[in-house]
């Protein structure tokens, strides 16, 4: 079987409120804005295969543009969902490892952030592990790697 992937470049999470969700992408867990656009056209249109899509992109990351957050927020299109589970059909959850997870969750909870428990010891003892949720209700699970 051909090798075709060299790496994992961005992945995106349509978002309801960019400021909301820079305030927490950005200015709660510290990820670095790469790149900001505006898009519209036919380029836009035929990729998504959709009509007349005006959508604002920024592209964050924690590692100087290794791998991508890309936060969409479409402002010609929406979604009619009011929240997701962990269990629906497509991309889960997104993961970030941390150094101090228990100094980052107390940080998020006193800014407001909801947790689905506090951290815990994984079942192997290799990390310490939580979930959190961003604005928008995407599951964020934050972990600290005990034994490499």
């Amino acid at each position: 079987m051909p090798n075709f992937v060299k790496d994992t470049r961005h992945f995106g999470i349509a978002v309801k409120d960019m400021e909301k969700s820079l305030h927490f992408y950005r200015d709660l867990l510290g990820l670095e804005i790469i790149r900001e656009m505006d898009e519209s056209g036919n380029y836009i249109d035929n990729m998504l295969d959709l009509e007349d899509v005006k959508v604002k992109t920024i592209k964050l990351s924690a590692n100087k543009g290794v791998t991508l957050v890309e936060l969409l927020e479409f402002r010609s299109h929406s979604s009619q969902s009011q929240s997701r589970e962990i269990f629906d059909f497509g991309a889960s959850h997104v993961a970030f490892t941390v150094d101090n997870l228990d100094r980052c969750y107390d940080y998020l909870k006193n800014e407001g952030v909801r947790f689905n428990a506090p951290p815990q010891l994984s079942l192997d003892g290799y990390a310490k592990v939580t979930f959190c949720h961003d604005p928008d209700g995407t599951p964020v699970e934050l972990v600290e790697v005990l034994n490499p």
